[in-house]
């Protein structure tokens, strides 16, 4: 089957991408690595001992990047719908989080401690269609929240993948309302034409 322009320019632009060709050169599962790590230089989310929940975990470059920075005494509990290939000192559960037994898995691996750090940088399959894309992209980002709200520790953080468009200043401030300080943060890894930023929620209010 022939690709479509739109495919090839994506297939193009991904492999003359700085970013691919950094994380292929350092061992890293994807660019999205940097965009966590730009945002850990710039706001310290990550710190050695953390507990950290990683959704929407595959390939698996957060949870890679983030076990190099709590080191041996954290632990990363990750999940996602596929799976990945195993990673020293992460946790992974497959499946759906919003499933009672895989939520149950989740926290059984935490041993019922709280979490310090949700991440999640979850995003919908892309028809192209706005109007199908960006609700469920919004939705996405409700569930991260809502599990966030359910493992997280008084005063963790939460990290969440947002594309800007309808329902995003209206889910903004729903984070606004259980969290002290929101941040919205760019990193130079996203590309200039996508509408993605990442909304940093720290400061858990129960």
């Amino acid at each position: 089957m022939a690709r479509s322009k739109s495919s090839n320019r994506w297939l193009g632009e991904h492999f003359s991408d700085e970013y691919v060709k950094k994380a292929q050169q350092e061992g890293y599962r994807s660019r999205a690595v940097y965009k966590l790590e730009e945002i850990q230089e710039k706001d310290r989310i990550l710190q050695r001992g953390m507990q950290v929940v990683d959704l929407g975990a595959a390939p698996g470059g957060w949870s890679q990047y983030a076990t190099q920075v709590i080191g041996q005494q954290g632990r990363v509990v990750a999940s996602d719908i596929l799976p990945i290939d195993p990673l020293p000192f992460v946790e992974f559960v497959q499946g759906d989080f919003r499933e009672d037994a895989v939520l149950a898995e989740i926290l059984k691996l935490l041993k019922d401690e709280k979490a310090d750090l949700v991440i999640s940088d979850m995003a919908p399959n892309m028809s192209g269609v706005d109007a199908v894309d960006q609700p469920r992209a919004i939705h996405l980002c409700e569930l991260a929240l809502d599990m966030a709200k359910q493992v997280l520790k008084p005063k963790g953080n939460f990290l969440v993948k947002l594309f800007q468009g309808e329902g995003s200043e209206a889910f903004i401030r729903n984070v606004r309302e259980s969290f002290r300080i929101v941040k919205i943060r760019k990193p130079a890894a996203s590309r200039p034409r996508s509408r993605e930023v990442y909304v940093l929620a720290q400061g858990f209010m129960l």
